[in-house]
């Protein structure tokens, strides 16, 4: 089995081949963009969300949702670069940073989890998920996720922890091999990542792309936070929240990001009709869904 489901190679414009061979590495063609996005009306979704769920709904879960919602709409960025061509990828998962903390020495670090087909999942069972998947994580009790590459990893000596990481990408990624008898999860880190910022006291920050990990999508999301915003000509007070994206041009460009904010954009101005009807807690089993009206 191939480590990646791919759905058949791009085709290429005349830019998209020039830059292939004008970028060799993800260090070159980072490009930057943030966009603030109205908060109200999801705020108030996700508070209805917990009372009616019991399920402690929060922003990155919702970004789930997004992205994975930007990676059905324009499939274009839903890509890997393998030797020097990009390929089009037939899943959709989203990759999301995870702190931990080590319980001896108290060390900060990152790891992640990632949630398959968010676009095509019920909120509710994001939750679930990703609560569970960090908790694991957390715990370093993920066996198919990345801690046991990670702990691999550790052994290795400082001076060939570089060449290591390039020749497992070029493994994972340019040959498509599946890794998992080296103890390689499939696809680790999906065509997106995620961050937050905000959790963090940052009111803003671009992360940089990470080229092991072929991904060509990285977004922080900063606090939601008071602003001063014009409406019809009167200035109110709302609540936004920033967003930070970086982006390999080698796969996507302006047009492609144009498109992106788009879907963005909607979801977080319509909240109740782009995430899914609220549920009660009793619809969250077998039985049909009773919708609570938005």
């Amino acid at each position: 089995m191939a480590n990646i489901q791919l759905a058949g190679r791009a085709r290429l414009s005349p830019f998209r081949h020039i830059a292939l061979g004008t970028w060799r590495t993800a260090y070159d063609p980072s490009i930057y963009g943030s966009l603030t996005v109205p908060m109200d009306e999801t705020l108030r979704y996700i508070e209805e969300f917990r009372a009616a769920t019991g399920l402690h709904l929060t922003v990155t879960h919702l970004m789930a949702k997004v992205m994975g919602a930007v990676l059905e709409s324009v499939p274009e960025v839903n890509a890997v670069l393998r030797l020097h061509r990009v390929y089009l990828r037939r899943d959709i998962a989203v990759f999301f940073q995870v702190a931990m903390e080590d319980p001896k020495t108290g060390t900060i670090d990152l790891s992640g989890v990632k949630i398959d087909a968010p676009h095509a999942k019920p909120l509710a069972e994001i939750v679930r998920e990703f609560e569970a998947s960090t908790a694991r994580v957390r715990a370093r009790k993920d066996p198919k996720g990345l801690e046991a590459s990670r702990a691999g990893l550790l052994r290795i000596p400082g001076f060939l922890i570089g060449p290591t990481m390039r020749a497992l990408s070029f493994l994972n990624y340019g040959l498509n091999l599946d890794l998992r008898w080296a103890g390689i999860p499939r696809d680790p880190f999906g065509g997106a990542m995620v961050t937050s910022i905000g959790s963090l006291g940052l009111e803003g920050a671009f992360v940089p792309l990470v080229p092991f990990s072929r991904v060509p999508i990285l977004v922080a999301t900063g606090a939601v936070e008071d602003a001063a915003c014009v409406e019809d000509g009167v200035v109110v007070v709302r609540k936004v929240m920033r967003l930070f994206a970086t982006f390999d041009h080698r796969i996507v460009d302006g047009a492609h990001a144009a498109k992106m904010v788009k879907v963005v954009r909607a979801h977080f101005a319509e909240p109740f009709a782009r995430f899914g009807a609220l549920t009660t807690p009793a619809a969250l089993s077998d039985g049909p869904a009773a919708a609570i009206p938005g």
